[in-house]
């Protein structure tokens, strides 16, 4: 987290000496989760997710950019297809704040100084964490909360398209999967270590996923970057 925050104020110290191109907005969908309790589907929005995204514009090719997005996952295996989840039917929820950085690579030359529609798809791939309360579950299904949280470090890989609707806002549609390092965010796991001998469940050599799909909106502000005529 130390070094997250460090990468964010130096963003932010970088575009205010700079005066580059910077946009500043929200994320406004939705996140299912891919682990060793529930369905599998790795596209099937579930639960709300709302963020904040911030975006400094380096060229008309590539933006660096950091996003916190609040979120609760979930997994029933009463969803799943798979027979043997059903009949254990293990079900939880839970609560993942992620502060994701990293970099965004357009297909295409993204200037909003150029007159005409001005859209193109994009990646994004970075490096990220999220803090997560800890669980297990006993034999019969019910969870024990272990009052503890932790972080699950990931990588984030995001495909979306967007667009500018006007000189000052940009509308986008993203899809994106976080891996991570983790197999704790769904309970299978226990985090203390007294409690992992009996309780452990699932692929263990299988680490946890989720997702997000949504839409971003931001403005953008600051004088021409460095690539436009002044």
């Amino acid at each position: 987290m130390r070094y997250l925050t460090l990468l964010l104020i130096t963003f932010l110290g970088t575009q205010i000496s700079s005066a580059q191109i910077n946009e500043f907005g929200i994320f406004v969908g939705g996140s299912n989760f891919i682990g060793d309790v529930g369905a599998t589907d790795y596209i099937a929005p579930k639960q709300l997710a709302l963020g904040a995204i911030y975006k400094w514009n380096r060229s008309e090719r590539h933006s660096y950019r950091i996003s916190l997005t609040f979120t609760d996952i979930e997994g029933n295996d009463r969803d799943s297809d798979d027979p043997s989840r059903q009949i254990r039917g293990y079900e939880f929820n839970n609560s993942i704040l992620e502060l994701s950085a990293g970099m965004e690579f357009t297909f295409f030359d993204f200037n909003l100084h150029n007159e005409g529609n001005v859209s193109t798809p994009y990646l994004y791939t970075g490096v990220s964490v999220a803090k997560h309360d800890n669980f297990y579950f006993n034999q019969d299904g019910t969870i024990v909360d272990e009052k503890t949280t932790s972080y699950a470090y990931g990588i984030p890989m995001a495909i979306g398209y967007k667009a500018a609707i006007s000189p000052d806002f940009i509308i986008a549609l993203e899809i994106g999967a976080r891996y991570t390092f983790s197999d704790e965010l769904d309970g299978s796991v226990p985090d203390a270590k007294e409690a992992i001998e009996g309780r452990s469940f699932g692929n263990l050599n299988n680490n946890d996923w989720y997702t997000f799909t949504g839409i971003t909106l931001t403005y953008t502000f600051g004088r021409n970057p460095c690539f436009c005529p002044g």
